[in-house]
């Protein structure tokens, strides 16, 4: 089992704060940073200094460690409330409650079931239903590339991770995250050929950036937007 414990280090005259933890998973020191902080894990067996390791890396954790200082400055303050509004695909939607049988976006609203949200509550509708349409938009744009670029995925699994956009296994699965449905239509599209790419070119290689540049030519400007936005699809504070 992991064992952990708190420490404080000065890195570059910046003041860290990290954590350490005992792994019997783990085989080779290694550093994470995210949204969560800095952690430092360690074999079971491990002797060597986690400052020593920390001190190694010093620009890169840094580096890391404001970025996701940024990331949650730049938080969205959501309110889960009736005439606020939340961006679906790339456009602010107000938020209605009203009798209908199901939650759907219709006219630039995103109009929440009544009888759902006294189930649950208004966060809870608007998570089901940006999953629900996640999953039909993200078939949709995968079948339609896929086509395109002669490949085959064999299903996709709507995803929940903070801030991991997409990924590929090695079975054909596709993992797309859900709040991908808040960002423009370009940008999901360059993740879903992104991740479909990796079906013909497994890294991050020259053959692999021009095959996704053949099917998305702005992937560039849509990469560094969310680079740049990603704090805009943070849905609420539970995402920090």
């Amino acid at each position: 089992m992991a064992k952990s414990q708190s420490n404080e280090i000065d890195l570059l005259g910046n003041t860290i704060e990290y954590e350490v933890r005992h792994s019997t998973d783990a085989t080779k020191p290694r550093i994470d940073v995210d949204i969560h902080g800095v952690k430092v894990v360690l074999p079971e067996s491990e002797g060597e200094a986690p400052t020593e390791l920390l001190r190694d890396n010093a620009a890169w954790v840094v580096e890391k460690t404001r970025e996701y200082d940024r990331y949650r400055e730049q938080a969205p303050k959501r309110r889960f409330e009736e005439g606020e509004f939340f961006p679906y695909l790339g456009k602010p939607h107000e938020v209605v409650v009203e009798q209908r049988p199901s939650s759907s976006v219709v006219d630039g609203k995103l109009r929440l079931s009544e009888w759902h949200v006294e189930d649950t509550s208004i966060e809870r509708g608007l998570e089901t239903l940006y999953r629900r349409n996640a999953r039909q938009r993200f078939k949709r744009r995968a079948d339609h590339f896929a086509e395109k670029m002669g490949v085959e995925y064999d299903q996709i699994e709507i995803r929940n991770q903070r801030t991991r956009w997409g990924s590929c296994s090695t079975n054909g699965t596709l993992g797309l995250n859900w709040r991908l449905m808040m960002a423009p239509p370009e940008i999901i599209d360059y993740i879903i050929v992104h991740e479909l790419a990796h079906l013909r070119e497994a890294n991050h290689s020259s053959a692999f950036w021009s095959l996704v540049a053949e099917y998305d030519p702005e992937y560039e400007s849509h990469a560094e937007w969310l680079v740049e936005n990603s704090a805009r699809l943070i849905f609420s504070k539970d995402d920090l």
